[in-house]
């Protein structure tokens, strides 16, 4: 059993990874909560939510766990940080973890590497200026973002309660004009039981934030991160 330990801020849409672990063999991910309270979707709200003040002790309980893994399941807690921020932000969760560790934001990078893609839309739950850390992030490393659309959810716990529908919804009416494929950022909302749908819908991979969390957690625990019912990322 490969152990990836969550490392989550908040309430919003931690019950994806004990359903993550129903689809990939020989997973698991025990949540380990980073923050109580509110995860405003605001830069300094979330510079805050990612600081090594705020995340080192979670990440020292999940020492505990003798993870194999250890992921920072926040996009937006990791990219108002920037690239090189981001990077230093896993490696001091990685030395509380004691074990391999890296983030959301990195691994949505990782995850387009993965699959040979350089050019991607995004639609993002973030007010515009929060998403453009996101923008930015993803041009650092190499990858052109060809449309961003920005849906202004106040909160992680306001995308928490958006349903599959509004994800498809979203989804349909992203522009996906020169796009290999379609990214959506936010660990707060629920994407992982409709990826199947929206793959075939737009009929391009989608990747989602706890999808690609999992994925990357799992390939630095040296899984081979390979499931069905996950999208084009998981199939190989």
């Amino acid at each position: 059993m490969t152990t990836v330990a969550i490392l989550y801020p908040g309430h919003s849409a931690e019950d994806e990874f004990p359903a993550l672990e129903k689809l990939v063999p020989e997973a698991s991910f025990p949540v380990i909560h980073t923050w109580e309270g509110s995860t405003d979707h605001d830069v300094e709200a979330l510079l805050t939510l990612g600081s090594r003040e705020n995340l080192a002790p979670s990440a020292e309980r999940a020492r505990g766990l003798s993870p194999d893994a250890a992921m920072w399941a926040c996009t937006s807690g990791s990219f108002v940080y920037g690239r090189d921020g981001c990077r230093e932000q896993a490696g001091w969760v990685e030395e509380a973890a004691g074990a391999p560790s890296s983030s959301t934001s990195l691994a949505f990078a990782e995850a387009v590497h993965h699959l040979g893609l350089t050019r991607v839309a995004v639609a993002a739950t973030y007010p515009e200026d929060v998403a453009a850390h996101f923008v930015r992030l993803l041009e650092a490393e190499g990858i052109t973002v060809t449309a961003l659309s920005a849906y202004d959810v106040p909160s992680g716990e306001d995308a928490g309660r958006l349903d599959a529908e509004w994800v498809l919804a979203t989804a349909r009416a992203a522009d996906l004009a020169g796009a290999q494929a379609l990214l959506i950022p936010d660990t707060a909302l629920h994407t992982v039981a409709v990826l199947p749908r929206l793959e075939e819908t737009l009929g391009m991979p989608v990747l989602t934030a706890n999808q690609v969390t999992a994925w990357h957690g799992l390939r630095l625990a040296g899984h081979p991160a390979r499931a069905e019912g996950l999208g084009a990322l998981f199939a190989g």
